[in-house]
């Protein structure tokens, strides 16, 4: 017969391979959603400064947390909250889709074909932003740990 882990095993085991609990990194994923959420509804737009800032900031956490708790995986936790974060992108994206077309007669009666083809960009953008992230967060782990791991 075989024995099956136990919720708490379970949650010990994504700890140590991301060296945080999954809430923690869905939480931090999240810290990207106003910069899309303004953009959709118009109040922010490309190349300003907030705009900037909004797209920069979230992921500079990311990587300072899961720097913070010595990841084990540092590359890899960083790279999951950009794919929790593309999955997060895509909902808001579509959610907002009549607001973020606005005056757009063509997009906005678009069928769900042209809608869903938004869907893996929006995964792309997580999974790059994730990636570069994580090579971040991986070099200042190497060099944490070349100076010795202090604080």
């Amino acid at each position: 017969m075989t024995e099956y882990p136990t919720p708490q095993e379970t949650t010990r085991a994504v700890r140590y391979s991301f060296g945080m609990p999954l809430l923690l990194m869905a939480g931090l994923a999240l810290l990207g959603l106003p910069r899309a959420v303004l953009h959709d509804l118009q109040v922010i737009h490309e190349g300003a400064p907030v705009t900037w800032f909004l797209a920069l900031a979230p992921v500079a956490v990311w990587i300072l947390v899961t720097v913070r708790v010595r990841s084990p995986r540092p590359f890899l936790t960083v790279l999951v909250i950009g794919l929790m974060f593309g999955v997060m992108l895509a909902i808001t994206h579509q959610l907002l889709w009549n607001f973020a077309f606005a005056g757009m007669p063509a997009l906005l009666e678009a069928g769900p074909a042209l809608r869903l083809a938004t869907v893996p960009g929006s995964l792309m953008t997580g999974a790059a932003i994730g990636a570069i992230g994580g090579l971040l967060a991986l070099a200042l782990t190497s060099l944490r740990r070349h100076n010795g791991g202090h604080d």
